[in-house]
């Protein structure tokens, strides 16, 4: 297992995370993620742990709190063993309030994780979405009490906007408060809108990012194709909230059945190991309901692809420019370039 910095925190995370919103049983929006029951989970954690992998990732919504008690008590007294990190903001129950970013919602949800893990302190605890009815203020400042008590080691974001989350950081910084390090971000051979704004960003201040659904769903698994789009009933074909060009995707899943192939791997594997290959990427999310799939995904950590193959996938998946972006490429001072490519 290959091991990084959470961002530029002083905390060592797997490069792969076991991510456990499969946990439990669900009959809403979970109901066709959501299989495992508690003697599978404790295999399947046993099993990330054996391989190396510290870092496991769920949220307070996954299956209204299941996933996060049954990830307790698969840890059992392996919990030292296990970097966690869990989400709030989403609603959890009828009440009004309860949801959201204030400062209300995020110090009970976060007692309310605690009890259900069975444990005193969360290492990593992330807000899941914007809240456009909470000043950002009141968000940072209650993550920040969360932290002076001890009950979280670190704090960030998910699914946040990249001027959001720099204003966020701005006012941590003037006002002396816990620091984001990380970032829940979607990101896959077909999403990669992150490069534009949210990347830069996040090497600049240091946050380091954690990619949720490297595969699109599955998609990227190579199990939906072009004569099969529901893939024998998967998620994607009960919960699909990616956004993608489908022929783009059959067409990208084309090369990766190529490039798999020619390595005697899967196509996943070849997916996940061209995330992993994003120095900007600290950790990806990996999710399963049966072994077999978390030992097809797991083998990704020791797959280096080649400059030319990576290369290639780059290019064949390459997001358009947006604006200022496009402008900027083009008023480049070549002279000035040029210059200072001499002198490295």
């Amino acid at each position: 297992m290959q091991y990084n910095r959470l961002g530029n925190s002083g905390l060592i995370v797997s490069r792969m995370a076991f991510g456990v919103m499969t946990f439990g049983q669900s009959e809403g929006l979970f109901k066709s993620i959501s299989k495992v029951g508690q003697d599978l989970a404790n295999d399947l954690v046993a099993k990330v742990l054996d391989a190396g992998v510290n870092f496991f990732n769920t949220a307070d919504v996954y299956t209204e709190g299941q996933s996060e008690t049954m990830l307790g008590k698969a840890l059992g007294s392996r919990r030292k063993d296990a970097i966690i990190a869990t989400k709030a903001g989403f609603r959890t129950s009828p009440a009004l309030a309860d949801q959201g970013l204030s400062r209300h919602h995020i110090l009970a949800a976060a007692d309310a994780s605690l009890k259900r893990m069975g444990t005193d302190y969360i290492d990593v605890y992330l807000v899941h979405r914007v809240d456009p009815h909470t000043p950002i203020e009141e968000t940072v400042e209650a993550l920040d009490a969360l932290v002076r008590s001890g009950k979280v080691r670190y704090v960030g974001y998910s699914n946040w906007p990249a001027w959001m989350s720099a204003k966020a950081r701005g006012i941590q910084e003037q006002r002396g408060l816990a620091p984001f390090k990380a970032a829940e971000m979607y990101y896959s051979l077909v999403g990669r809108d992150l490069e534009h704004e949210i990347v830069p960003f996040t090497q600049d201040a240091g946050i380091g990012i954690m990619v949720w659904s490297p595969l699109a769903g599955g998609l990227l698994s190579g199990k939906y194709t072009r004569e099969n789009p529901a893939g024998d009933g998967g998620r994607l074909s009960a919960f699909n909230m990616l956004p993608h060009d489908p022929e783009h995707g059959h067409k990208v899943v084309d090369h990766l059945r190529t490039v798999a192939k020619s390595r005697g791997v899967t196509p996943a594997q070849v997916a996940l190991a061209w995330v992993l290959s994003k120095p900007f990427v600290s950790s990806v999310l990996m999710g399963s309901n049966k072994m077999s799939q978390l030992e097809d995904n797991l083998a990704a950590a020791n797959l280096q692809l080649s400059a030319d193959e990576l290369a290639e996938l780059d290019r064949l998946t390459a997001p358009p420019l947006q604006y200022p972006g496009w402008f900027m490429k083009r008023v480049v001072d070549d002279t000035v370039e040029k210059a200072l490519k001499a002198g490295a």
